[in-house]
């Protein structure tokens, strides 16, 4: 990524990088790149930012249609959702590594 002067790394939610994401994020802020992942766990490893669904709020709804399942809701007749809650988690000790500074307008709508 460094030899092809890449400006950032985009890391989505897969299970082998999300099992490497400490050595992913520690070679990215090695190399100066700032990393941003859907998965808030890269940003506790060391990325710099995440912005995703909100996986409980996710899970909590998935319990509702095994709820309804299970009290004889067929699952066609379920209607299909998309998630509503969306997390953004920043990691201003990355950032300072980085020597990025965050904007305090997005820093007001972190969750984290």
């Amino acid at each position: 990524m460094t030899s092809a002067h890449a400006g950032a790394l985009l890391v989505l939610g897969d299970a082998m990088l999300f099992q490497h994401r400490r050595w992913l994020t520690e070679l990215a802020v090695t190399s100066h790149l700032p990393t941003m992942s859907n998965v808030w766990e890269f940003v506790e490893a060391g990325g710099l930012l995440s912005y995703g669904s909100s996986l409980p709020d996710t899970w909590r709804r998935a319990a509702y249609y095994v709820d309804r399942i299970l009290k004889g809701a067929k699952p066609a007749d379920l209607p299909a959702e998309q998630p509503t809650k969306f997390e953004l988690v920043i990691n201003l000790k990355t950032a300072k590594e980085l020597g990025i500074t965050i904007p305090p307008s997005l820093l007001l709508l972190a969750d984290e």
